[in-house]
């Protein structure tokens, strides 16, 4: 590695991911991108700071163009993506689609960058009960018409960055990565949890994976490194059920008919502010999904080896798949 810029820097996912690098001796210089004007990290010459609003293409053209040639930056690490499910809007797909667009066609003609690395989301594939649990690169994608803002977005930022591989001057690699279960990460589960009482349908009580920040950051720095291109799932260290999830959080379960969940979050998101509403996540809280990480074992030599670190520890995880 040489020189890296991280967008979406200020996020906890961001912060632990400069961190890492600048503890590498191979990285000589990391260009930290996010939309916040305070300084979130601690002095380090390696380390440049810069508030863009990547939402401009001008923004974006200059940043390429000017701090990224300057410091010899040669791999993006693009995980900028707005992260509260609930809004929507054209400048909402900006932040999540067009930046990535850009990002990538000006990577494609820039003097020094050879290396794109896209963080992607479970999210993207389709979970319902024709289709396999164990989900592999090549299953197929929720493309629903009534899948929220935030799921389209996902999969057409996703798709944007596949559709270029073989095709630009670039070294693209695209980590589907298993939910971020931590603050200020967009996960839908996280919010979920922080209520005292979590309500699930009846009869159902699917497997879920989970993943932490320090594995994240992991498979992140090892798609710096391979030779390897192309797509890759990347699993967390966490598989176990819906229930056995709320328990670890330390929360009271309740089981109650499908239909009574929809209006009950959708009050809670109403009166609290909460950003987890039922209707986008009712199939994975119906049907098992599992990311399969095999190819990322083999091609990227990842594994997990962090797990959630649980309020309450009632269980011991499952083994990754």
């Amino acid at each position: 590695m040489s020189g890296v810029l991280v967008t979406g820097a200020t996020t906890p996912l961001g912060r632990a991911l400069v961190r890492s690098l600048l503890d590498d001796e191979g990285t000589s210089a990391v260009l930290a991108v996010a939309a916040e004007e305070a300084w979130p990290f601690e002095p380090d010459d390696r380390l440049t700071y810069l508030r863009v609003d990547l939402t401009r293409s001008r923004g974006i053209r200059q940043l390429l163009f000017g701090p990224a040639r300057d410091l010899g930056v040669t791999a993006v690490v693009h995980s900028a993506h707005h992260r509260r499910a609930g809004d929507r809007g054209s400048r909402v797909h900006r932040l999540n689609v067009e930046s990535t667009r850009e990002l990538l066609h000006l990577a494609e003609r820039h003097p020094t960058i050879r290396r794109f690395v896209f963080r992607s989301y479970a999210a993207v594939y389709l979970v319902d009960a024709e289709e396999p649990t164990l989900i592999g690169e090549d299953h197929p994608l929720n493309l629903s018409p009534r899948a929220t803002q935030q799921d389209r977005d996902r999969v057409e930022a996703d798709l944007t960055v596949c559709t270029r591989m073989g095709m630009a001057p670039l070294h693209i690699v695209v980590l589907r990565c298993a939910e971020l279960l931590a603050p200020e990460s967009g996960s839908p589960l996280w919010d979920y949890l922080q209520s005292r009482v979590c309500l699930r349908p009846l009869g159902y009580d699917p497997m879920l994976n989970v993943i932490s920040i320090a594995d994240t950051v992991a498979a992140s720095r090892l798609a710096l490194r391979t030779e390897s291109q192309g797509v890759f799932n990347v699993p967390g260290l966490d598989t176990l059920p819906l229930s056995a999830a709320v328990g670890a959080w330390g929360r009271v379960g309740l089981a109650l008919p499908g239909p009574a969940l929809g209006p009950f979050y959708r009050l809670r998101a109403a009166l609290v502010g909460a950003e987890f509403i039922y209707s986008p996540n009712r199939f994975r809280f119906h049907y098992s999904g599992v990311l399969d990480g095999e190819r990322a074992r083999r091609e990227l030599g990842y594994e997990p080896h962090h797990g959630i670190d649980w309020p309450v520890r009632t269980l011991r995880s499952a083994p990754p798949i």
